[in-house]
């Protein structure tokens, strides 16, 4: 007891001490206000913004904030959350000049009273004051500069220009600065659709909002709400018919616009350029606009088919008691601008964060064929060209014998380039390649785009040196593209207040590859669909050329390949390098990814697309195997674009 009554005998001597020190000390300032500069620091205050990232199709696909914050007019904001928040914190707010004597008074007492600093007494200019200017510690002094700041604000500003200062610059929890992005993070809407209770939730969190967050101490959130509704019926804000609505309401919370799990992969690039180049305060803090190339459907869809097939393998491989988790990679580019419209790097960004379309460097199997062909076709080969497939053994590596093998184990004797893509033959693809020589191949696929190391050996024929899946695809892109490569981009344009910062200049494309002969690689890279080991993807009325790829073991399955407007290529392996299972090729493990994704693109074209079909070309009925010219009036042999001589 003795204890206790000296605690309060001491407390009340200091809050006297403190009452006759605010007293003489706001006489002091008062007296300076004109001469107070802090209180310029509000008219030049720019708190951080939020900067957006848009995808082509102008959807928001992500945020990047320091504080997530939204800036609005105070007519933005629902009356029924304005009317929640000064029933609550500030019933007096039209009344007084940025404080209030009476609830001083009132704190004093009761800080006596339980020998502790338990009020505060701050109204809405003062709680203002100390969001924007000072510490939240309570003391003395920063309670004095408080209530100074507080009546320059109320010089300074009207009430309505406080009150929207206020609703967009206080913390609300979880993250959000401002109602706006309380309002969005809580219920997915503008604060301006709030109703009663919703408002009642973000109004009564100013005084903890870390605690009264109802993403995690939802019960004390909704004592909180009931007590901001029982605040309002008091000061004739709601009926009683309302009150009785709400009281007993359960908190609806809906998922926040700001999960943008499904574009992670690609705003991860954009944010690692824009960091480099922006540097991290302009970037993160300054509400920039950020205009990208991705197609937000198109990559729903690449997620939701990964999600799908993913699982399916996933499957198979534990019906084989394989232990490795298998992931999967893909990228889609627009063929005539060369822009990234669709991207993942894995099968969930929130586990693994490496991108695997864009570093992962891994052999590419057979889907690398088609440029030996290509170097062919531009050195004067026809696509009926006659190929050799038998047994062969091969002198490498100074003296070493290599025997490769087709994947069927089987040989055809004779056959066509056409055919020898189409069915993914080694021998043939091998043979070529001896007679065009590996150097030559590894100078010609550097233009296409390739950066990473390509040896030149005969095994580079099969794909055995490693590249990424973007410098894949991207090299793919040149085909449909009438020989033209257009080194990949994503950033369209940065906006800040309405200024344009950047602009993506048009970049003009380069010439790698003849125009004519890019038609014929098309045409045998549809054969592969057509007549080939792509043929479970072959879309009726719709034309698609791409290659299959598997490695050694199946520890890697690709299938890549293209339409008139799009390339896209999908990667499936494990990150050890072990293997997917028997027979889990490019056609089985990659190729239901690839043709979700197509069929797609396919099935929601604007218009009619074909292959470009350049001047000075003919087209010729031939047999597949032997090659022979055969008149068109036959039943058997394929038709294919041909070069006159």
């Amino acid at each position: 007891m003795l204890f206790n009554f000296k605690k309060t005998i001491i407390f009340t001597l200091l809050f006297l001490c403190a009452g006759i020190s605010l007293g003489a000390g706001i006489g002091i300032y008062v007296f300076k206000l004109s001469d107070l500069s802090e209180i310029k620091r509000l008219e030049t205050y720019t708190p951080p913004l939020i900067t957006k990232i848009y995808s082509s199709d102008k959807q928001l696909i992500s945020r990047l904030y320091t504080e997530k914050r939204i800036n609005l007019d105070l007519d933005a904001f629902s009356p029924h959350l304005t009317n929640a928040l000064l029933a609550t914190e500030d019933r007096k707010f039209f009344k007084h000049s940025g404080i209030s004597p009476k609830g001083m008074l009132r704190a004093l007492v009761t800080n006596i009273a339980t020998a502790s600093f338990a009020q505060g007494a701050s109204t809405l200019t003062q709680q203002l004051a100390k969001t924007i200017f000072l510490s939240p510690e309570k003391k003395i002094k920063r309670k004095l500069i408080e209530i100074i700041l507080a009546f320059q604000i109320e010089k300074k500003y009207t009430k309505n220009e406080i009150l929207a200062l206020y609703l967009n610059q206080v913390y609300f929890g979880s993250g959000a600065y401002g109602a706006e992005s309380a309002a969005r993070t809580y219920f997915n809407k503008s604060a301006a659709d709030l109703n009663i209770a919703e408002a009642a939730l973000i109004a009564g969190m100013p005084k903890a909002p870390s605690y009264l967050s109802p993403l995690v101490n939802p019960e004390p959130a909704l004592q909180r709400r009931n007590q901001v509704l029982r605040n309002m019926l008091a000061v004739n804000k709601i009926s009683k018919e309302e009150y009785e609505k709400y009281i007993d309401s359960e908190i609806e919370l809906e998922a926040s616009e700001f999960s943008y799990k499904n574009y992670a992969w690609f705003t991860s690039l954009v944010k690692e350029k824009l960091e480099q180049q922006l540097g991290y305060e302009l970037l993160y803090k300054s509400g920039l606009e950020i205009h990208t190339s991705l197609n937000s459907q198109i990559q729903d869809k690449v997620q939701e088919s990964i999600e799908k097939n993913m699982a399916l393998l996933e499957k198979r491989m534990k019906a084989k008691n394989i232990k490795s988790k298998p992931e999967c990679a893909v990228i889609a580019i627009d063929v005539n601008s060369g822009k990234i419209i669709a991207l993942a790097g894995g099968r969930d960004y929130t586990k693994s964060k490496f991108n695997r379309a864009l570093y992962a460097k891994r052999q590419p199997g057979s889907a690398f064929k088609p440029f030996v062909y290509a170097l062919a076709v531009k050195e004067g080969y026809q696509q009926n060209a006659a190929l050799r497939d038998v047994p062969t053994v091969f002198n490498i590596y100074g003296n070493k014998d290599w025997k490769p093998n087709n994947f069927s184990k089987t040989f055809s004797g004779e056959t066509t380039i056409r055919k020898a893509l189409a069915l993914s033959k080694n021998i043939p693809v091998v043979r070529l390649l001896e007679n065009l020589g590996p150097n030559n191949l590894a100078d010609f696929a550097k233009q296409f785009g390739f950066s990473t190391k390509l040896g030149a050996t005969l095994s580079l024929a099969l794909g055995s040196y490693e590249t990424t899946l973007a410098e894949l695809t991207s090299a793919y892109s040149v085909f449909p593209a009438r020989g033209l490569y257009k080194k990949p981009w994503y950033i369209d344009s940065i906006i800040k207040d309405k200024e344009t910062l950047y602009s993506r200049d048009q970049v003009v494309p380069k010439r790698v590859y003849p125009e004519r002969e890019a038609a014929v690689m098309v045409d045998i890279l549809r054969a592969v669909i057509e007549e080939g080991t792509g043929r479970r993807t072959k879309l009726n009325g719709y034309p698609l050329g791409g290659k299959t790829g598997t490695t050694d073991n199946y520890r890697d399955a690709l299938f890549v390949g293209f339409s008139p407007s799009v390339a896209l290529g999908v990667w499936v392996g494990c990150d050890d390098g072990s293997s997917l299972g028997s027979f889990e090729t490019g056609a089985k493990a990659a190729l239901p990814i690839w043709k979700d994704v197509m069929h797609y693109i396919a099935e929601n074209r604007k218009y009619p697309e074909y292959f470009p079909v350049p001047d000075n070309i003919v087209y010729k009925k031939f047999d597949p195997d032997s090659g022979k010219i055969i008149d068109t009036k036959e039943k058997k042999g394929v038709i294919g674009v041909f070069i006159p001589q």
